[in-house]
């Protein structure tokens, strides 16, 4: 076998590895997920009665009427306020792009419109399909590149939005793991070894937060540039990071107010508690890398919101994912294709 051979089957070995792991991930959770609806609608004896008998697609059906019973709850001003949350996240998404070219210094000449749709089809795309470091990073290439972008500052561009994005998750996790450290608890029928005393989730929350405000006292002292032979990676300046730390907590909380808008009063746990199990949520589908985190998300969310039936929970979910995933993809299609017809006009295709 030769080295290029060997190498070629490592990485098929690999990427199978990985395959297989996110399979029995997504797998594992929409298990978690069934057997936490049938549990509800079991708890009428009527249903109960029904459900002893039948087949499990008469199971999903029974399932499923649970499910849109509860979105056909959901009232107009309800669905206003999220639509109103799902916009206010995407402009915080494209003031990610704005910052990270500021901090390129490539922002002249390039317009907030420009901007606001390459982000927003960066995120509809990435966002739905997985892997959004990727995605976005073809999405950006093509959009910026025509702006006269080399790849290597869309490269930072695309990493110093992901940090973003990851820095933001951190001050609001810290803060949220201080304030209500039985959120992780709630967890340890899902993942067992989350089972932690709060003083030590109060810990990690600290620890969450200094290291931001590292990040922050390093942009303050101006830290210099980290240099890789030709190529110098710039620490972001105070002006960079004091917009990083508006940005990046108005996108979460943003989305996060999606699924709080449409949960119903009784038994809410309060915005803080939705927030956490957001973060939580959205974070354990990233690492998954499932498309939308479908599956993993609701198996965490239902553990940490406890207090709303399963149904409502998933009823929340569902238009999270049609305000925040499914709308925006099915804006994101004709846009792209109408800026790949203008690249092929402007080079005389």
């Amino acid at each position: 076998m030769t080295d290029i051979t060997r190498q070629l089957w490592l990485q098929r070995a690999k990427r199978a590895a990985w395959l297989s792991l996110v399979a029995a991930v997504l797998l594992w959770s929409l298990w978690l997920l069934y057997t936490k609806l049938l549990a509800e609608v079991s708890a009428d004896p009527l249903v109960e009665q029904l459900l002893s008998g039948g087949s499990l697609w008469s199971r999903l059906n029974v399932i499923f009427n649970s499910i849109a019973e509860s979105v056909s709850e959901i009232t107009r001003r309800e669905y206003l306020q999220a639509g109103a949350a799902a916009i206010v996240a995407y402009v915080a998404l494209a003031w990610y792009d704005r910052i990270a070219l500021m901090h390129l210094n490539r922002h002249q000449g390039i317009s907030w419109n420009y901007i606001a749709t390459c982000s927003f089809v960066t995120y509809a795309l990435g966002h739905n399909l997985g892997a959004s470091v990727v995605s976005g990073g073809l999405v950006r290439y093509r959009a910026y590149g025509a702006k006269g972008l080399s790849a290597a500052e869309v490269a930072v561009l695309v990493a110093l939005c992901s940090f973003t994005f990851a820095f933001g998750t951190m001050i609001l996790m810290g803060f949220v793991f201080i304030i209500e450290p039985e959120l992780v608890q709630s967890l340890r029928d899902v993942i067992p070894f989350l089972a932690l005393p709060e003083t030590v989730v109060r810990l990690l929350g600290a620890a969450l937060l200094l290291l931001c405000g590292l990040y922050v006292l390093g942009s303050w002292r101006g830290f210099p540039p980290l240099r890789i032979r030709n190529f110098e990676l710039f620490y972001p300046r105070l002006p960079i990071v004091t917009r990083q730390l508006i940005a990046a907590p108005l996108e979460i909380i943003a989305a996060a107010a999606i699924i709080y808008y449409v949960l119903p009063d009784v038994g809410n746990p309060g915005f803080l508690v939705v927030l956490g199990a957001f973060l939580l949520s959205f974070s354990a589908g990233l690492i998954s890398q499932t498309p939308g985190g479908i599956g993993v998300m609701e198996a965490v969310f239902l553990a940490v919101v406890n207090t709303v039936p399963a149904s409502e929970v998933i009823a929340a979910l569902l238009v999270w994912r049609l305000m925040y995933l499914l709308i925006p993809l099915a804006i994101s299609l004709p846009v792209i294709v109408a800026f790949e017809k203008a690249q092929l006009r402007r080079n005389g295709g």
